[in-house]
């Protein structure tokens, strides 16, 4: 879940509803709800019959104060919030970092996942969002395995790459950010994630536009940062280190593994 990254404007790990193509669906009333399917009964099926029930006290409370936040919109869905646990756990991942962070939904739903002596590097251009999910983050008994880190992102990660004993440590890393920087994080995460990690990068189908054409009617944020993730698509596809998954879940997330 992510807030600003790098002064884009509210672009960082916006999906923003199924709404934000502009005639596009119903329009669905859940919080953080990007889902590309197009029934809203079959949305609701999903989080009822499968991920609310068994969805952690801390990550309903979470979820439920961050739905009262004037930027909601920015939120992981709650389903994605699932995936991102299970994926963490799949692949018994140790050490992780997260590229946006808002309220800390999706970096709880990590924390959790990791054994105890995980480590999550946060990265977030606002402590402020962060620091309204805290208390419930240290409640949950995980808060020891963030190390959170205010400011924009890249200059931090040209950082971490100049010490070459950064270099392949990651086994897991999720991106929710500004979107015109993804490529960007890329030639740098590339460096990070160790050999058979994986790098997730959120909001890779956008609401669906990336299939309409260039002058339909769409909110100015998706319009906006469309172009951004339609290069990234092209970027990720033809990269010969990464085996990728695009998957459409929540409006699409690409899961990468290094091979090389």
């Amino acid at each position: 879940m992510s807030s600003i990254q790098e002064g884009q404007g509210n672009q960082g790990g916006a999906g923003a509803g199924a709404a934000a193509v502009a005639g596009a669906g119903s329009g669905h009333g859940e919080i953080g709800h990007k889902s590309l399917l197009q029934s809203d009964e079959l949305y609701q099926y999903i989080l009822q019959t499968s991920v609310y029930p068994r969805e952690p006290e801390c990550l309903k409370e979470l979820r439920e104060l961050t739905a009262k936040h004037p930027l909601s919109f920015l939120s992981t869905s709650p389903d994605e919030v699932q995936f991102l646990n299970m994926l963490v756990k799949l692949i018994n991942a140790r050490n992780t970092m997260e590229i946006g962070v808002f309220t800390g939904y999706s970096l709880l739903a990590t924390a959790l996942a990791l054994p105890d002596d995980g480590k999550i590097l946060a990265l977030d251009i606002k402590r402020e969002n962060y620091d309204m999910g805290l208390p419930i983050i240290q409640k949950a008994g995980v808060a020891h395995k963030i190390d959170f880190r205010e400011g924009p992102a890249l200059p931090f990660l040209e950082q971490l790459i100049q010490d070459e004993k950064n270099h392949g440590t990651l086994d897991f890393i999720f991106v929710d950010a500004d979107k015109n920087n993804y490529i960007n994080y890329h030639k740098r995460l590339i460096e990070l994630v160790k050999i058979g990690g994986l790098i997730g990068y959120d909001n890779t189908l956008w609401n669906g536009s990336l299939v309409l054409p260039p002058d339909a009617p769409m909110k100015d944020y998706v319009r906006n940062s469309r172009g951004f993730l339609l290069e990234l698509n092209k970027v990720l596809a033809i990269d010969p280190r990464i085996e990728i998954c695009q998957l459409p879940v929540s409006d699409g997330v690409t899961l990468c593994r290094r091979i090389s």
